[in-house]
């Protein structure tokens, strides 16, 4: 297995994580659910340092097609920081969250940070 991760720093670029976390709703998770090879893909914000990025899992190496780079697209550029990497060992344990759809603040309400509504109305994906 592989591991992309890619970290944007928003700074002067004109988006937020709200801003980001809204293309999330208008079918960015569903283009990355229909990738081949992909295990998973988790997009992560830290508030605090104003940062936006992405994890992504593969089974081996990555396809050569993959949906647009929205956040990319919108931030104005590449990644501040890009790395690849060998995975040498994953493990799981028993949950009770749903299997796919993005369980994350961008779907769900997220009290802790902001106290406000979830940000998409879509939660059976």
């Amino acid at each position: 297995m592989r591991a992309d991760i890619a970290w944007w720093d928003l700074d002067g670029t004109g988006q937020t994580i709200d801003s980001l976390r809204a293309d999330l709703c208008d079918a960015t998770v569903a283009a990355w659910s229909e990738v081949p090879g992909l295990r998973l893909k988790f997009w992560l914000a830290d508030r605090e340092n104003n940062r936006w990025g992405a994890v992504m899992l593969w089974e081996a190496d990555r396809p050569d097609e993959l949906p647009p780079n929205r956040a990319a697209q919108l931030i104005g550029g590449p990644p501040a920081h890009r790395g690849r990497f060998d995975v040498e060992a994953t493990a799981g344990a028993a949950h009770e969250l749903p299997r796919h759809g993005g369980p994350g603040t961008a779907f769900t309400a997220n009290t802790a940070t902001s106290g406000d509504e979830p940000s998409c109305t879509n939660t059976s994906s």
